[in-house]
């Protein structure tokens, strides 16, 4: 195994300590946030470490490689986009504090995020369906390190999944204008020109999104280990249980805990040297 050590800082001494610990026969550069400990062994003190220096970490099996992986599977809201949609179309309408504080609950698993969906869009109804494309427009912003990532993972030929509580409105711009193979969220019902509150069709929770995922993976041919997933909440954690490597981005504890990795200093491209112990 080689334990990677990522961060916006890496000091020397932290990196000379990290591999003390870990009895790590080399320490390699692997760019300016990215550093590979070979060898390395899991060791009481590692995770403290790292989590005082503000220090992303994780053990790789030194056989791992990119090409072994054929489907990224990502969520939108607060992992592939810096924002929930939900809470910027709220900020519209000057409800964004009331609606952010359902959607922080839904996220940590506090309530079902069925029920916290509708509370939410009954919130919005009456908005006018420009407010959708002035979002767009005006706060869509990707998460740092994403189109790095897609960019690197669409020249090793990985296809991606993008699977979103969020809206197909944001979701069907998206696919084409950073080459996703497949999407699938929420469509919201609109009338004269107006959200009523409601979505058209079933909601996409967390075990649609399960769903999805087995459902494009079945398509490819593909198995579990082949698979690998990025989200933030708990509504994510049933699709990142389909993947071979599951990445928490910047999430709460109770993600945290159930998946691979958690990577709450770097941007998302520092997903790839989780992915491969060869990476460049």
């Amino acid at each position: 195994m080689h334990l990677i050590i990522q961060g916006t800082e890496v000091e020397t001494a932290d990196l000379k300590q990290l591999a003390k610990i870990s009895a790590a026969s080399a320490i390699d550069r692997l760019s300016d946030t990215a550093f590979r400990l070979c060898n390395a062994q899991p060791a009481a003190g590692i995770t403290e470490l790292c989590n005082s220096s503000n220090l992303d970490h994780g053990f790789v099996p030194e056989d791992r490689k990119l090409g072994d992986f054929k489907l990224l599977v990502m969520d939108m809201d607060s992992t592939l986009i810096t924002m929930e949609t939900i809470d910027e179309l709220a900020d519209m309408v000057g409800i964004k504090a009331e609606v952010a504080k359902i959607t922080e609950s839904a996220m940590r698993g506090e309530i079902e995020y069925d029920e916290s969906l509708r509370r939410r869009l009954a919130l919005l109804k009456g908005l006018n369906e420009s407010a959708l494309q002035s979002v767009y427009d005006e706060r869509l912003r990707f998460s740092p390190g994403a189109e790095t990532l897609l960019e690197k993972i669409r020249a090793a030929g990985i296809r991606t999944l993008l699977v979103s509580g969020g809206f197909s409105y944001m979701t069907d711009r998206l696919k084409p204008r950073i080459e996703l193979d497949y999407t699938h969220s929420n469509v919201l019902e609109i009338s004269n020109g107006q959200l009523t509150g409601k979505v058209i069709g079933d909601i996409v929770n967390a075990d649609m999104k399960r769903t999805t995922l087995l459902r494009v993976a079945t398509e490819l041919g593909i198995t579990r280990e082949q698979i690998a997933g990025v989200g933030d909440g708990a509504n994510d954690l049933k699709f990142m249980a389909e993947c071979g490597v599951s990445v928490a981005w910047r999430a709460k504890p109770v993600v945290r805990d159930k998946t691979t990795y958690a990577l709450n200093h770097s941007g998302l491209d520092a997903m790839l040297w989780l992915l491969s112990a060869e990476f460049n």
